[in-house]
Parts: C-alpha cells; sequence; structure tokens
C-alpha cells in the first residue's frame, strides 16, 4: 500500500503521462531500483527489471509499428536505423530527462548519493518499465499511447536529420572508388544482459600501407556498424 505522499507524487507523473492507471502500484514499481529492494530486504519491494525487460519488447513493437504506418515509402534500412536511434538508451534517457523521471525513483540511500537519480541507465530503463507497467495495467493501447505521446516529436525530428544516412554504403562506395581492400567490421566487446546488449565494433580499412580504424557502439549490431563506418569516414575524409 502507497502513502499518501508516493501516491500524489505518482498522480502527478500520471498527468505528465497522460494515462491514468488502473493499478498504481505497477508504476511504483515501475520506479523501484534494483538497490532500494536489496537495501528494505523485504519481498513486497519488487524491482523494476522485470518491467523493464517486457518494456523493451514492448517499445520496439508499438516504434516499429508507428514507422511502417507513418512513413510507408522509408525501406526497411532507414526503418531499422531510425528504431535501433530512438530506443537507444541515449534517447529513452533524453525523454526520461524531460519528464523528470529520476526523481521518481526510488533508490537507495548510496545510489542517491552518487547521482543516481540523473544516471542515464537508471533513467532510461525506468522508462522502458514504465512502458511495461502501463501494457500490463491497459494493454498495448494504453502502452502505445505513452511512447507516442513522449516519442513522436524526437521520431520526426530524426527522420528530417542525417542520422539515418547509409554510411556503410556510403564507405563501401568510397573504398571501391578508390580501389581500397573493403571494410572488416568486427565485434571487439559485448556488454549487458542478453536482453540489452551492447555492442562495441571497430571498421578497419586497408588503403596500400595505412590501415584505417572506425569505431561505434549501440545497443544493435546494424547501428553499431553504422556509427563505425561514419567514425570512419571523417577520418579518411
Amino acid at each position: 500500500m502507497l502513502d499518501s505522499q508516493r501516491g500524489k507524487s505518482l498522480n502527478n507523473l500520471e498527468k505528465k503521462l497522460k494515462i491514468l492507471f488502473n493499478d498504481i502500484n505497477l508504476l511504483d514499481q515501475a520506479l523501484t531500483h534494483k538497490s532500494y529492494s536489496y537495501e528494505k530486504k523485504q519481498n513486497n519491494f519488487k524491482d523494476n527489471e522485470r518491467l523493464e525487460f517486457l518494456g523493451d519488447a514492448v517499445l520496439k513493437l508499438v516504434i516499429s509499428h508507428y514507422l511502417i504506418e507513418k512513413y510507408p515509402m522509408k525501406d526497411e534500412g532507414d526503418l531499422t536505423r531510425i528504431r535501433a536511434i530512438i530506443v537507444s538508451d541515449n534517447y529513452l534517457a533524453k525523454i526520461a530527462e524531460k519528464i523528470s523521471l529520476g526523481t521518481y525513483l526510488l533508490l537507495s540511500e548510496n545510489e542517491k548519493k552518487t547521482g543516481g537519480q540523473k544516471r542515464k541507465s537508471n533513467i532510461a530503463n525506468a522508462m522502458e518499465a514504465v512502458f511495461g507497467a502501463a501494457f500490463l495495467d491497459g494493454g498495448i493501447n494504453a502502452a502505445e499511447k505513452v511512447i507516442i505521446l513522449l516519442l513522436n516529436k524526437y521520431i520526426e525530428e530524426l527522420v528530417e536529420s542525417e542520422e539515418i544516412v547509409d554510411h556503410k554504403s556510403m564507405l563501401q562506395e568510397l573504398v571501391q572508388g578508390r580501389k581500397w581492400d573493403l571494410p572488416v567490421y568486427n565485434v571487439v566487446k559485448e556488454t549487458g544482459p542478453d536482453h540489452k546488449k551492447r555492442f562495441y565494433i571497430e571498421v578497419e580499412v586497408m588503403s596500400g600501407g595505412k590501415k584505417w580504424i572506425g569505431r561505434g557502439d549501440s545497443n544493435t549490431k546494424k547501428e553499431a556498424e553504422q556509427k563505425a563506418a561514419q567514425d570512419i569516414l571523417k577520418k579518411i575524409k
């Protein structure tokens, strides 16, 4: 049972999200960091990791459907790059900051002292957990309403920007035009749990005796490769 102060706080967040939860405890759980549950050492304090896992899948489904419907002329490659950027921790943290999500997080005292309310990973994960909570509480329509409310502006800006340029194709054309060796992409490191991997990619291009190296990282291999290709293009040009 939530105390009155916590209830008022979550009601304020509901207004920002433009959604009314049937079970406010789901929203509370979505904002409960594992450090808080550990500190309390009580079984009734459930953390948000399982909701984050669910929210990650719901987010990708909703964004995929939205992109297919709104941008019928975009090909699969463009749609994949747009989705990868939008569902990244950077973008999720950006929208979480916009609604001050960190101020609603339940954290251990130590996590608070070390800046946990503003830590990108914490607020990005909590944002996904909120999406998962919305899905459990009201189904896909409720989750979609919240996700599109928060992200549609960023999607439109991204579509108009150069961030979705196919840097891998540009690099391929450049090296072929100069008769260099073709680019070679390698995964140099992977971090994070299976459902939220982060991939670190290096791309190498040989031109005579010179080796060019580009690096990129993302939560999808495709986007990490795009970033690595973008990085090496800047160096070559």
